[in-house]
């Protein structure tokens, strides 16, 4: 009888431990059917268990569940899980530090899961990126290339994964890490010369411009006869204020190509914060004569006229003889004039901007009493702007 006792109670610790365990298998049963909300009953039942709350399937079964939220399209669903792929992913981990004898890694491996979940990652990163949400871009990025790295994932390295997350690093202003992300890129030869250029303007974000520097000056032995790097190098001397550089740059550029619109544009907008109305003048009107329908070369060689025109006053005003004052007056808004058919060509390319729209308002109002026809301009600018400036 003893013995018969003892086979019962053995039989009855069997029976308790398999049916807290039978709840992981309902779990995963009620997962592949959809049925999300039954399997979270199932699950929850078995954390609450001693026996199953420890067992490297209950891991497992949570990782699949977790994934699978992320996956449904049923709203109701997604308060289970607060980072679903993030909390899947360490479920995953879980189990398999659990499971000492890899039946799990097996079927992880088997199933490709690490391949769907690294996927699921990207698509994550990829909508948050969209909605510039880049910190938590970088982060499902991040999670992917861990995921894809690992002895777990089957199939091919892929390399984009390294640039999407540079990107996200950079738009964070997390520049050591994009750092290393196209330094990976280079490495893998992915993206050509794009990668050397980002890292460059990383360490610009960091505020190393010798390196930065160095970087795009390297790129002439790495790819000869690459005309980007030309117009990278303008780009980065107008923005560190290296003008007789970037107009050396500028002129070599010009040299190989006589009609981009864009070198004459850079160079005009380096004269404008110069000072140098003339040159800017001469650069944007070019420009324009190359290409006629962007805004920006129209607000800058409006706003050239006008600061030329302001100065011109300024020296006016300095000037004692009263004949000469007023030859000088009439030549300063002789320039002013010109700005304004140029401002008017900007707000028809955008018509809603305040900058222009303001500076056309001032321009209506100075010279309404010498053509009254745009009193009606001054005044019909004036409210479009209150309008504007009240929303």
């Amino acid at each position: 009888m003893k013995k018969l006792f003892l086979l019962i109670a053995v039989i009855s610790i069997s029976t308790g431990v398999w049916a807290q365990k039978g709840k992981v298998t309902a779990a995963l049963s009620f997962i592949e059917q959809g049925a999300l909300d039954k399997a979270k009953e199932a699950l929850d039942a078995a954390f609450a268990n001693e026996k199953s709350k420890d067992w490297f399937n209950t891991y497992f079964a949570k990782g699949k569940f977790c994934q699978a939220v992320f996956e449904s399209d049923n709203p109701k669903f997604s308060s289970y899980c607060a980072d679903p792929l993030a909390e899947a992913y360490a479920a995953y981990e879980k189990a398999l530090a659990l499971d000492t004898k890899g039946g799990t890694k097996k079927k992880i491996i088997t199933g490709m899961i690490y391949n769907s979940l690294a996927l699921d990652m990207y698509n994550q990163g990829s909508k948050m990126f969209e909605a510039k949400d880049f910190e938590n871009a970088l982060k499902s990025f991040a999670t992917q290339i861990e995921i894809t790295e690992s002895d777990k994932y089957v199939s091919a390295l892929d390399t984009g994964m390294y640039y999407n997350a540079g990107l996200a690093a950079m738009n964070a202003h997390k520049y050591n890490d994009a750092i290393k992300y196209f330094e990976k890129c280079v490495e893998l030869q992915y993206q050509g010369i794009t990668p050397f250029i980002q890292i460059s303007e990383s360490y610009m974000g960091l505020g190393d411009t010798a390196k930065a520097e160095q970087y795009l000056l390297d790129l002439p032995n790495k790819f000869p006869g690459d005309e980007n790097i030309t117009l990278q190098l303008i780009d980065f001397y107008l923005k560190a204020g290296k003008y007789d550089n970037a107009l050396k740059y500028i002129d070599m550029a010009k040299a190989k190509n006589p009609s981009n619109y864009s070198l004459y544009y850079a160079a005009g907008i380096m004269y404008l914060n110069l000072e140098k109305y003339d040159e800017a003048i001469a650069e944007l009107g070019k420009s324009i004569e190359l290409k006629n329908d962007l805004y920006d070369t129209h607000y800058g060689l409006g706003a050239a006229y006008i600061n030329k025109a302001a100065k011109m006053f300024e020296k006016a005003n300095e000037i004692m003889d009263v004949n000469k004052y007023s030859a000088a007056i009439d030549e300063a808004n002789a320039v002013y004039e010109k700005a304004l058919p140029i401002m008017e060509k900007a707000l028809e390319l955008r018509p809603d901007d305040i900058d222009a729209l303001k500076s056309l308002q001032e321009l209506y109002y100075r010279f309404r009493q010498k053509d009254p026809s745009l009193n009606a301009k001054y005044e019909a600018t004036k409210a479009k702007l209150s309008a504007l400036q009240s929303r």
